[in-house]
């Protein structure tokens, strides 16, 4: 009963929430800050029509220094408004340029700051690589990435690609990351309360001074102890 009207108004709240986003970025077009603006108009009225119990642990991501590389867990579409609600200041995205083509949603995006990549094309890749790591030293801008690059679809952590961590790297700026519990498979939206959420960012681990060589062992400390976290998310939900 409840699952058609409540897709409804989602696609209403999508489209109003996009037109507003969109206005935003023609009033401001590229500020770094829209982006937070932008994923509060579709995360909070999303999450009262989804009935979606979210709790944030994310000190460390608002203590955080200016300039971050923030990593994050990457399940579904309903990212978007599960994590829109904890997009610190001044952070912008990475996305695959298709999303530009995508009406309101697309065209905010790229108002907002983010940063479109061409994956299909290795020249431009490289080039806006290059651009975000300016961004990360000189305009106190943090660059927010799901490092698996695809969702996972609540079936555990993906294998990381490096992006992030050479971004990181070659800007000296340290990396946070942001577990979400398990809940793709887990949310029951037939029902009036769909589910329950947790979200916590753990401590920055610093990068000054890594090299390329360090990648690898950068890699596989973020993974493990983001796969402990959700491990741990998972077993308090369940507890609960």
């Amino acid at each position: 009963m409840l699952f058609l009207p409540r897709m409804l108004l989602m696609g209403l709240h999508f489209i109003a929430a996009g037109i507003l986003g969109l206005l935003l970025g023609l009033c401001r077009p590229f500020n770094p800050d829209n982006s937070r603006l932008c994923a509060r108009l579709y995360s909070l009225p999303a999450l009262r029509i989804l009935r979606l119990q979210v709790k944030t642990e994310v000190a460390s991501l608002f203590d955080k220094k200016p300039s971050s590389v923030i990593i994050a867990n990457h399940q579904s579409n309903y990212d978007l408004y599960v994590l829109g609600r904890v997009v610190p200041p001044r952070t912008v995205s990475i996305g695959k340029k298709s999303l530009k083509w995508v009406p309101f949603f697309g065209q905010l995006y790229w108002l907002a700051g983010n940063v479109l990549i061409d994956r299909g094309n290795a020249r431009k890749a490289k080039q806006a690589m290059l651009t975000t790591t300016e961004t990360l030293q000189h305009r106190d801008t943090s660059i927010w990435v799901f490092p698996e690059g695809t969702r996972n679809l609540g079936d555990g952590l993906l294998p990381f690609k490096k992006g992030a961590f050479q971004m990181a790297i070659a800007a000296g700026v340290p990396i946070i990351p942001v577990c979400v519990s398990t809940y793709a498979k887990r949310l029951k939206l037939n029902r009036w309360n769909s589910g329950r959420i947790m979200i916590r960012s753990l401590p920055a681990i610093p990068t000054l001074g890594l090299t390329l060589d360090d990648l690898p062992q950068l890699m596989e400390r973020c993974q493990q102890l983001m796969q402990e976290c959700i491990e741990q998310l998972d077993q308090q939900l369940a507890k609960a």
